[in-house]
């Protein structure tokens, strides 16, 4: 807490000389409760389901100039009680989720430097991922260039775990470097976007610590959108090859497709499928790996909000096949209610079953908007597993598999100055 004032501090001492500038300070407050009762996992006899409240606050500083924008955002991610009364310090303490500036050479093309959340097209390959409280963002340097309806973006990340004398060794879990290029365009009714990236993971020996090298896959992919009147479509088409952190050689794709149709002003539907490869028997064989990876997507929103599929686990597994159908209901301008249905299945076989079949989930989310500051949200979702989930999981306890949420987003602006020469 005494972070936060500082910021909020110094951010209005430097608001204090004549500049052309714009001066802006958001917080973000949102609780959430969770009841897991197989939530990402099928559900184990003789043990309890877990109930808990989550908490995800934010003080974001933003400033902009003619030349220059530079945003700040910090966070304290918590569970309710994981930090005893009267405590001296916090379990987790803050966390800089933002940290960038921006440097506007002409109104064309920008350098973008720091700590920034990289969100492209579905979200589908590079994502915030938002519904986790603590969310995603990289340490990256990004080129973006834009004329009218065209823009491509070159981003270019490398991890180190501190300042060495010597050495080039990463141990957190996460990337060693990437490079990428995303093109997009907008067209009448089309519009296009092609990614290319160049994922490098680090491998170390574990029996030789200064034996390591950096392997690296290479995925490209279009997401393409078709919008006219009350009928719109959405499709992926990734490929990913190269060598994953095992030194396989990798060769998998993700097709997705899906259509939408406004029936009236409240209600659409819409339904569609995915289908990303998978390996036989869920593991990599022969030196070759066949399961696509999303990356660093936003992979709740995809393939049932239970998150059974790639929310950190069903990594380099059987694949999926994900046909489904949705229904969105807009009650009035304050009240929505989306219900969706799934069918998964295997796209490789399942070891010890000739059946493909992983099991179907129902997910119902109501949103109500308070007012432009208050937002309130609430899911339910429940999976129904078929054997080869069964297997895939490795649990046959056949328990009813279910989660259920509430969370309220509270996001008011605490200052924001006009965007004129002002006594600062």
């Amino acid at each position: 807490m005494k972070l936060l004032t500082s910021i909020l501090l110094t951010s209005l001492f430097f608001f204090s000389g004549p500049v052309l500038a714009q001066f802006t300070i958001d917080a973000e407050l949102r609780p959430r409760f969770e009841y897991r009762h197989g939530y990402k996992t099928l559900f184990p006899d003789n043990v309890d389901p877990a109930s808990f409240v989550s908490q995800r606050t934010r003080l974001k500083v933003g400033y902009k100039m003619e030349k220059l924008n530079f945003y700040l955002s910090i966070q304290d991610v918590r569970v309710w009680g994981d930090v005893v009364q009267l405590n001296t310090s916090d379990k987790n303490g803050l966390s800089v989720h933002k940290a960038w500036g921006e440097v506007l050479f002409d109104p064309r093309f920008t350098l973008k430097l720091g700590r920034q959340e990289i969100v492209y097209d579905d979200h589908r390959i590079f994502g915030n991922v938002g519904w986790a409280q603590q969310a995603r963002s990289h340490d990256v340097a990004l080129i973006k260039y834009h004329k009218n309806a065209l823009k491509i973006n070159v981003g270019v990340a490398y991890n180190q775990d501190t300042e060495s004398l010597t050495g080039n060794i990463l141990t957190v879990n996460t990337y060693k470097s990437f490079q990428y290029v995303w093109l997009h365009n907008d067209w009448q009714e089309f519009s296009a976007s092609l990614l290319v990236l160049n994922n490098g993971l680090q491998f170390i020996d574990s029996e030789d610590e200064d034996v390591d090298e950096t392997r690296y896959s290479q995925t490209i992919g279009s997401h393409l959108v078709y919008q006219k009147k009350k009928l719109s479509f959405f499709g992926n088409v990734y490929y990913q090859f190269g060598k994953d952190r095992a030194d396989n050689d990798l060769s998998a794709y993700l097709l997705g497709i899906e259509g939408r149709y406004k029936l009236s002003q409240k209600l659409s539907i819409g339904s569609g499928g995915e289908l990303q490869s998978g390996n036989d028997n869920g593991m990599p064989s022969n030196g070759k790996n066949k399961a696509f990876t999303p990356l660093y997507g936003t992979n709740h929103k995809f393939n049932g909000l239970i998150d059974y599929f790639y929310v950190g686990n069903h990594i380099d597994n059987v694949g999926l096949l994900d046909l489904f159908a949705k229904v969105n209901l807009t009650i009035n301008s304050k009240h929505n209610v989306n219900l969706a249905a799934h069918n998964f299945s295997a796209s490789a076989v399942i070891n010890g079953t000739n059946n493909k079949q992983l099991g179907t989930e129902i997910d119902i989310t109501y949103n109500y908007s308070y007012s432009k500051d208050v937002n309130f949200k609430a899911g339910y979702s429940h999976i129904f597993p078929s054997e080869g989930l069964e297997i895939v999981k490795n649990n046959f306890d056949e328990n009813t598999n279910n989660w259920g949420w509430v969370m309220v987003t509270i996001s008011p602006t605490l200052f924001q100055s006009e965007s004129t020469k002002t006594q600062l």
